[in-house]
């Protein structure tokens, strides 16, 4: 039996769960708001014991969250994959300003609310990007948006502004909406459909994790609206 180990990967099982392959390590990540409410950073709680291969719940009704019970075999889960599988950005609305372009795709927007800063929101911060600081705020707000909707490029060269993410998976939580967020997908994951075709790779993006998506398999923040709460055992340790 060879030894060799698989490629980072997350397959998608018809009407199942996401398959995820190659050793990918996963933490919890927890928004922080401010005094106001805001979305102002990610906190890393927990690690997940390192595995070679896992699965985690698509549909929202496993009893042992982030990982699949199976419970979806039994609900008769409809998993059917909606998303356009091209680079998203294909369809974006582009906001151009002195300094920065900012592209936005708002169908996977995943709630996080990263975009409405205190400084304003990543538009007309965008918008007013010949000022150094609300540059850099523009390009946090991009930055911080895990499923990848807000992508900042420079726009002398046109080249995209990105943060470096390892190879790494995120199971965002949302105590402040007291609500369960997607799957944080990082470090350009290939994501493999049910079909064998592939999804563009991105460096960043979210899985829908209620079942509830109407842009499936991405969360499109469904997950807030509807109250979504995933039931969690004790099966994190400490990192």
């Amino acid at each position: 039996m060879s030894n060799e180990k698989c490629a980072p990967k997350i397959k998608i099982v018809k009407d199942g769960p996401y398959l995820v392959l190659g050793n990918i390590p996963m933490a919890k990540q927890t928004i922080i708001v401010d005094e106001e409410g805001r979305s102002v950073r990610w906190e890393q709680d927990d690690c997940y014991p390192e595995q070679e291969q896992y699965a985690l719940c698509s549909c929202g009704h496993t009893s042992n969250s982030p990982y699949c019970d199976g419970t979806h075999g039994k609900i008769n889960y409809n998993g059917t994959e909606t998303a356009y599988k091209g680079n998203p950005l294909d369809k974006a609305q582009r906001t151009v300003g002195p300094d920065l372009i900012l592209a936005d795709v708002q169908r996977l927007c995943a709630f996080a609310r990263f975009c409405h800063r205190k400084e304003g929101g990543v538009w007309d911060l965008t918008e007013n990007s010949n000022n150094p600081e609300s540059r850099a705020s523009a390009i946090q707000a991009a930055w911080d948006c895990p499923a990848g909707r807000l992508i900042v490029s420079d726009k002398q060269t046109g080249q995209a502004i990105e943060p470096k993410y390892e190879t790494s998976i995120g199971i965002i939580e949302d105590p402040h909406k007291k609500v369960s967020g997607p799957i944080w997908v990082r470090g350009s994951i290939p994501i493999e459909s049910c079909d064998g075709s592939q999804y563009a790779v991105r460096n960043q993006l979210t899985l829908c994790r209620c079942g509830q998506s109407r842009n499936k398999p991405f969360c499109d923040g469904t997950h807030a609206t509807k109250g979504y709460i995933a039931i969690t055992k004790d099966i994190i340790t400490d990192n």
